[in-house]
């Protein structure tokens, strides 16, 4: 059974994650950097991001900050991941059917983008 403290430090993490907002981001061939206000980096591996991973540096560079800068959005890659997920550690949970069907569209976007 969790003690107090627990429920208090729980309480106290999910106020900092709720808190952060990002400034900046960088994508690398491998990494997601971000920069928050408040001064923080934080690093996460771009293959936990597989639309990311599989975008091209032009797609990948092409983001915006939304929500206050609470979340991240690739319009390129239909991809949207939020700061909370990454402070938290988590990485995307998106099927290999969804991903599937993200590709043929992704194909489908490029051809068009191509003329």
């Amino acid at each position: 059974m969790p003690s107090s403290n627990d429920f208090l430090a729980q309480a106290l993490l999910s106020d900092d994650l709720h808190a952060a907002a990002a400034r900046h981001l960088e994508v690398t061939d491998h990494e997601l950097r971000l920069t928050l206000e408040d001064g923080r980096t934080l690093g996460v591996p771009l293959h936990w991001f597989p639309r990311l991973a599989e975008g091209t540096p032009d797609e990948r560079a092409r983001w915006e900050l939304v929500a206050q800068g609470q979340a991240i959005h690739w319009p390129d890659l239909d991809e949207d991941i939020h700061l909370t997920s990454l402070l938290a550690g988590r990485r995307s949970q998106e099927s290999a059917a969804s991903l599937a069907r993200w590709r043929t569209a992704l194909a489908h976007a490029r051809a068009a983008r191509a003329g």
